[in-house]
């Protein structure tokens, strides 16, 4: 088989006025992301690292954040086009394993549902679909509560003729 991996990060500032939306589940909270899009941090990681694994580039290739068209975007219709992109090259998800990083809310009790919404749209079995958390213990943008950031590795393969 032929193996890659590829890695996403992404950061967005939080502001009110806004949803939180991570992992395709919206979380409780007086803030949300802000960004063209819905603003979700943790997808947005997760199309960088299957883009890059199977060379399609970034996302902000493929979702411009000046075309009108992406304003507001739902992150999952998103996702979801990614998936195919990959799957016309021939690429299946062997694995994802993403970290999002946020003082707060405390996104634990979310993770399961995430993982659901993830690996739904994915095509995968959820236990492909690795999301953990993580506080900076009060260090920089995230620490200070100004933004979140996400990072994600993706493993991609393509089976061998035959197979």
């Amino acid at each position: 088989m032929n193996f890659r991996i590829g890695f996403g990060y992404d950061v967005h500032r939080l502001a009110v006025n806004r949803k939180l939306v991570i992992g395709g589940v919206e979380i409780p909270s007086p803030k949300g992301l802000l960004g063209h899009s819905d603003a979700d941090v943790l997808i947005h990681a997760i199309c960088d690292a299957l883009l890059g694994a199977t060379g399609l580039r970034d996302i902000g290739h493929h979702f411009p954040d000046h075309d009108p068209s992406f304003k507001d975007a739902d992150s999952k219709v998103l996702l979801g086009h990614v998936i195919r992109l990959i799957s016309e090259k021939g690429w299946q998800i062997g694995n994802i394993d993403c970290t999002i990083a946020l003082q707060n809310p405390k996104i634990s009790p979310y993770i399961e549902t995430m993982q659901d919404v993830l690996s739904g749209i994915m095509k995968t079995d959820k236990g492909n679909v690795s999301v953990k958390a993580t506080t900076t213990e009060g260090l920089g943008l995230v620490g200070r509560e100004e933004g979140a950031a996400a990072y994600a590795v993706a493993l991609v393969f393509q089976p061998s003729a035959g197979e």
